[in-house]
């Protein structure tokens, strides 16, 4: 019999949704807990900047039993996801199941020599210490500002100057009349680059380090979904632990491979007019293709094109007069610098005897099947296995976790197996892959279909694959395909003990 659990989930976003579902329908008490004053993550409004939209699909960007609606576009507006959390977490109880406005401040062992962890829980009602059995940390990796400091920035602000994280960049009358730099290249640094220039900004410029990959919406008029998604096109990048078989087929297959990202490469070039800005990547695409590769924000290119926005390669030196001073000496005028630097990764309540068996020097992350530490019993992670397909990859790990916790995984691994493959991933990270390495390690793209393999083999699935190879092979994770897949697994209730 598995024995009911006293469960916390740390985190309101898609993933604190999916592990709270997870463990709510096998049976246990559930206690989530949200910092902010609703549920929603990277999606609660008061997070978003204007124009913020899904770099997925919609059918790409849904949990298995739930589609988007069709009135929505292909890539949903942030308050469209909103709302759709939000339906999603009326329609299953969830909502009910959270504390809002509650900080976890402390995450320690048992003092009793219990199983489970005290968490150290401060709200508005005041500071509280209580027990769990077991913990779900869904904070992901969108949740601490990573922030940066420049000399001679106070004098700036002093003179009226603004210096704001991405994520606090939510009017777009912040911009009107200004002139605004932004600092980063991810796709919210063009994001707001692009809203700010639509708004009436006085000026744009967008700063950043050194050219990356970028994938339009569209590649040569086909949705990118049709080109980017497949397992076929998956098993071409150079995964993990290789069989003697996939080897010689990968050798065999060399100048097809090399040909077909030469392809691509050539068709990013003309389309977006790489050359043009000087963006052309040093890095081959299929070595750097990761979490962290950018969709092409809509009028980005056409900014450049029109002088509307304006790049500086390099990075802000100093503050000084009415503006920065970007590598080189480049003065550049500036009212408003928003900082698209991106979030730091961590579990910041967690003890710190903790952090050091969960986090490497260089910091990677030891995590087994991107759920879990062998170090660190009674406790998982969901969400930290990023994406393309963000929301099916949390649902995925919250099924896992769950079965993980209770001890009913079909392979339910040992302390020692998990630490000998937690040791290879890294070895391969660093040494064969080290675009892998982005995000701490915590990113299965583009290597979505063998993650989920692997999650689907543990738990027992009967079923894994589509019936079709075609489209087994030759299209996107198909969130329906895996509801089916998921069902497929034994199933069972914890019981009260």
């Amino acid at each position: 019999m598995v024995k009911r659990k006293k469960v916390a989930v740390i985190g309101g976003g898609v993933s604190g949704l999916a592990a709270t579902k997870a463990f709510l329908e096998k049976g246990h008490d559930v206690h989530a807990f949200e910092r902010t004053a609703d549920i929603g993550g990277v999606w609660e409004l008061s997070r978003s900047y204007p124009d913020v939209q899904t770099q997925s699909p919609k059918d790409l960007y849904r949990f298995t039993d739930q589609p988007m609606p069709d009135e929505y576009p292909e890539w949903p507006k942030g308050p469209q996801v909103h709302a759709y959390l939000h339906d999603y977490a009326g329609k299953h109880g969830l909502l009910e199941r959270y504390l809002l406005n509650t900080h976890i401040t402390a995450m320690t062992r048992r003092a009793d020599g219990a199983a489970g962890w005290t968490l150290s829980i401060k709200n508005n009602a005041g500071e509280r210490s209580e027990d769990f059995d077991f913990v779900a940390v869904c904070t992901g990796q969108f949740s601490d500002k990573k922030t940066l400091t420049h000399p001679g920035q106070a004098d700036f602000e002093a003179r009226g100057g603004t210096v704001l994280h991405s994520s606090d960049y939510t009017d777009p009358e912040m911009a009107r009349g200004k002139r605004v730099v932004v600092l980063g290249f991810s796709k919210s640094a063009t994001d707001i680059a692009v809203n700010a220039a639509a708004n009436g900004a006085a000026s744009v410029a967008i700063v950043y380090r050194k050219p990356v990959w970028r994938v339009p919406y569209f590649v040569g008029g086909i949705n990118f979904k049709h080109l980017l998604y497949m397992r076929a096109q998956e098993m071409q990048f150079n995964g993990w632990d290789p069989s003697p078989v996939a080897r010689v087929v990968r050798v065999l297959a060399a100048p097809l491979i090399w040909a077909n990202f030469r392809g691509l490469e050539t068709l990013l070039k003309l389309q977006l007019g790489l050359g043009r800005y000087g963006m052309v990547p040093d890095v081959p695409i299929e070595k750097d293709v990761s979490c962290s590769i950018p969709i092409v924000t809509p009028g980005f290119f056409e900014g450049l094109k029109a002088g509307t926005i304006v790049p500086y390669r390099g990075t802000i030196d100093r503050y000084e007069g009415d503006g920065v001073v970007v590598t080189g000496e480049k003065p550049v005028g500036a009212d408003i610098v928003v900082l698209a630097v991106g979030w730091r990764l961590g579990v910041p309540f967690l003890d710190p005897t903790y952090q050091a068996r969960l986090v490497e020097p260089d910091g990677q992350y030891r995590i087994y099947r991107l759920i879990a530490n062998p170090d660190l019993p009674d406790m998982g992670f969901v969400g930290f296995n990023s994406s393309f397909c963000t929301v099916l990859s949390a649902e995925m790990a919250a099924h896992w976790l769950v079965r993980y916790a209770d001890g009913m995984l079909a392979r339910q691994p040992s302390p020692a197996e998990m630490t000998q493959s937690i040791e290879a991933l890294l070895h391969w990270r660093r040494e064969e892959r080290p675009a892998a390495k982005v995000y701490g390690g915590l990113c299965s793209a583009p290597f979505h279909f063998r993650h989920f393999d692997e999650l689907l083999e543990d738990i027992g699935a009967t079923k894994r694959a589509q019936s079709n190879p075609l489209a087994e092979y030759f299209s996107y994770p198909n969130a329906d395909a895996y509801a089916d897949f998921l069902a497929s697994a034994p199933d069972y209730r914890a019981e009260p003990a």
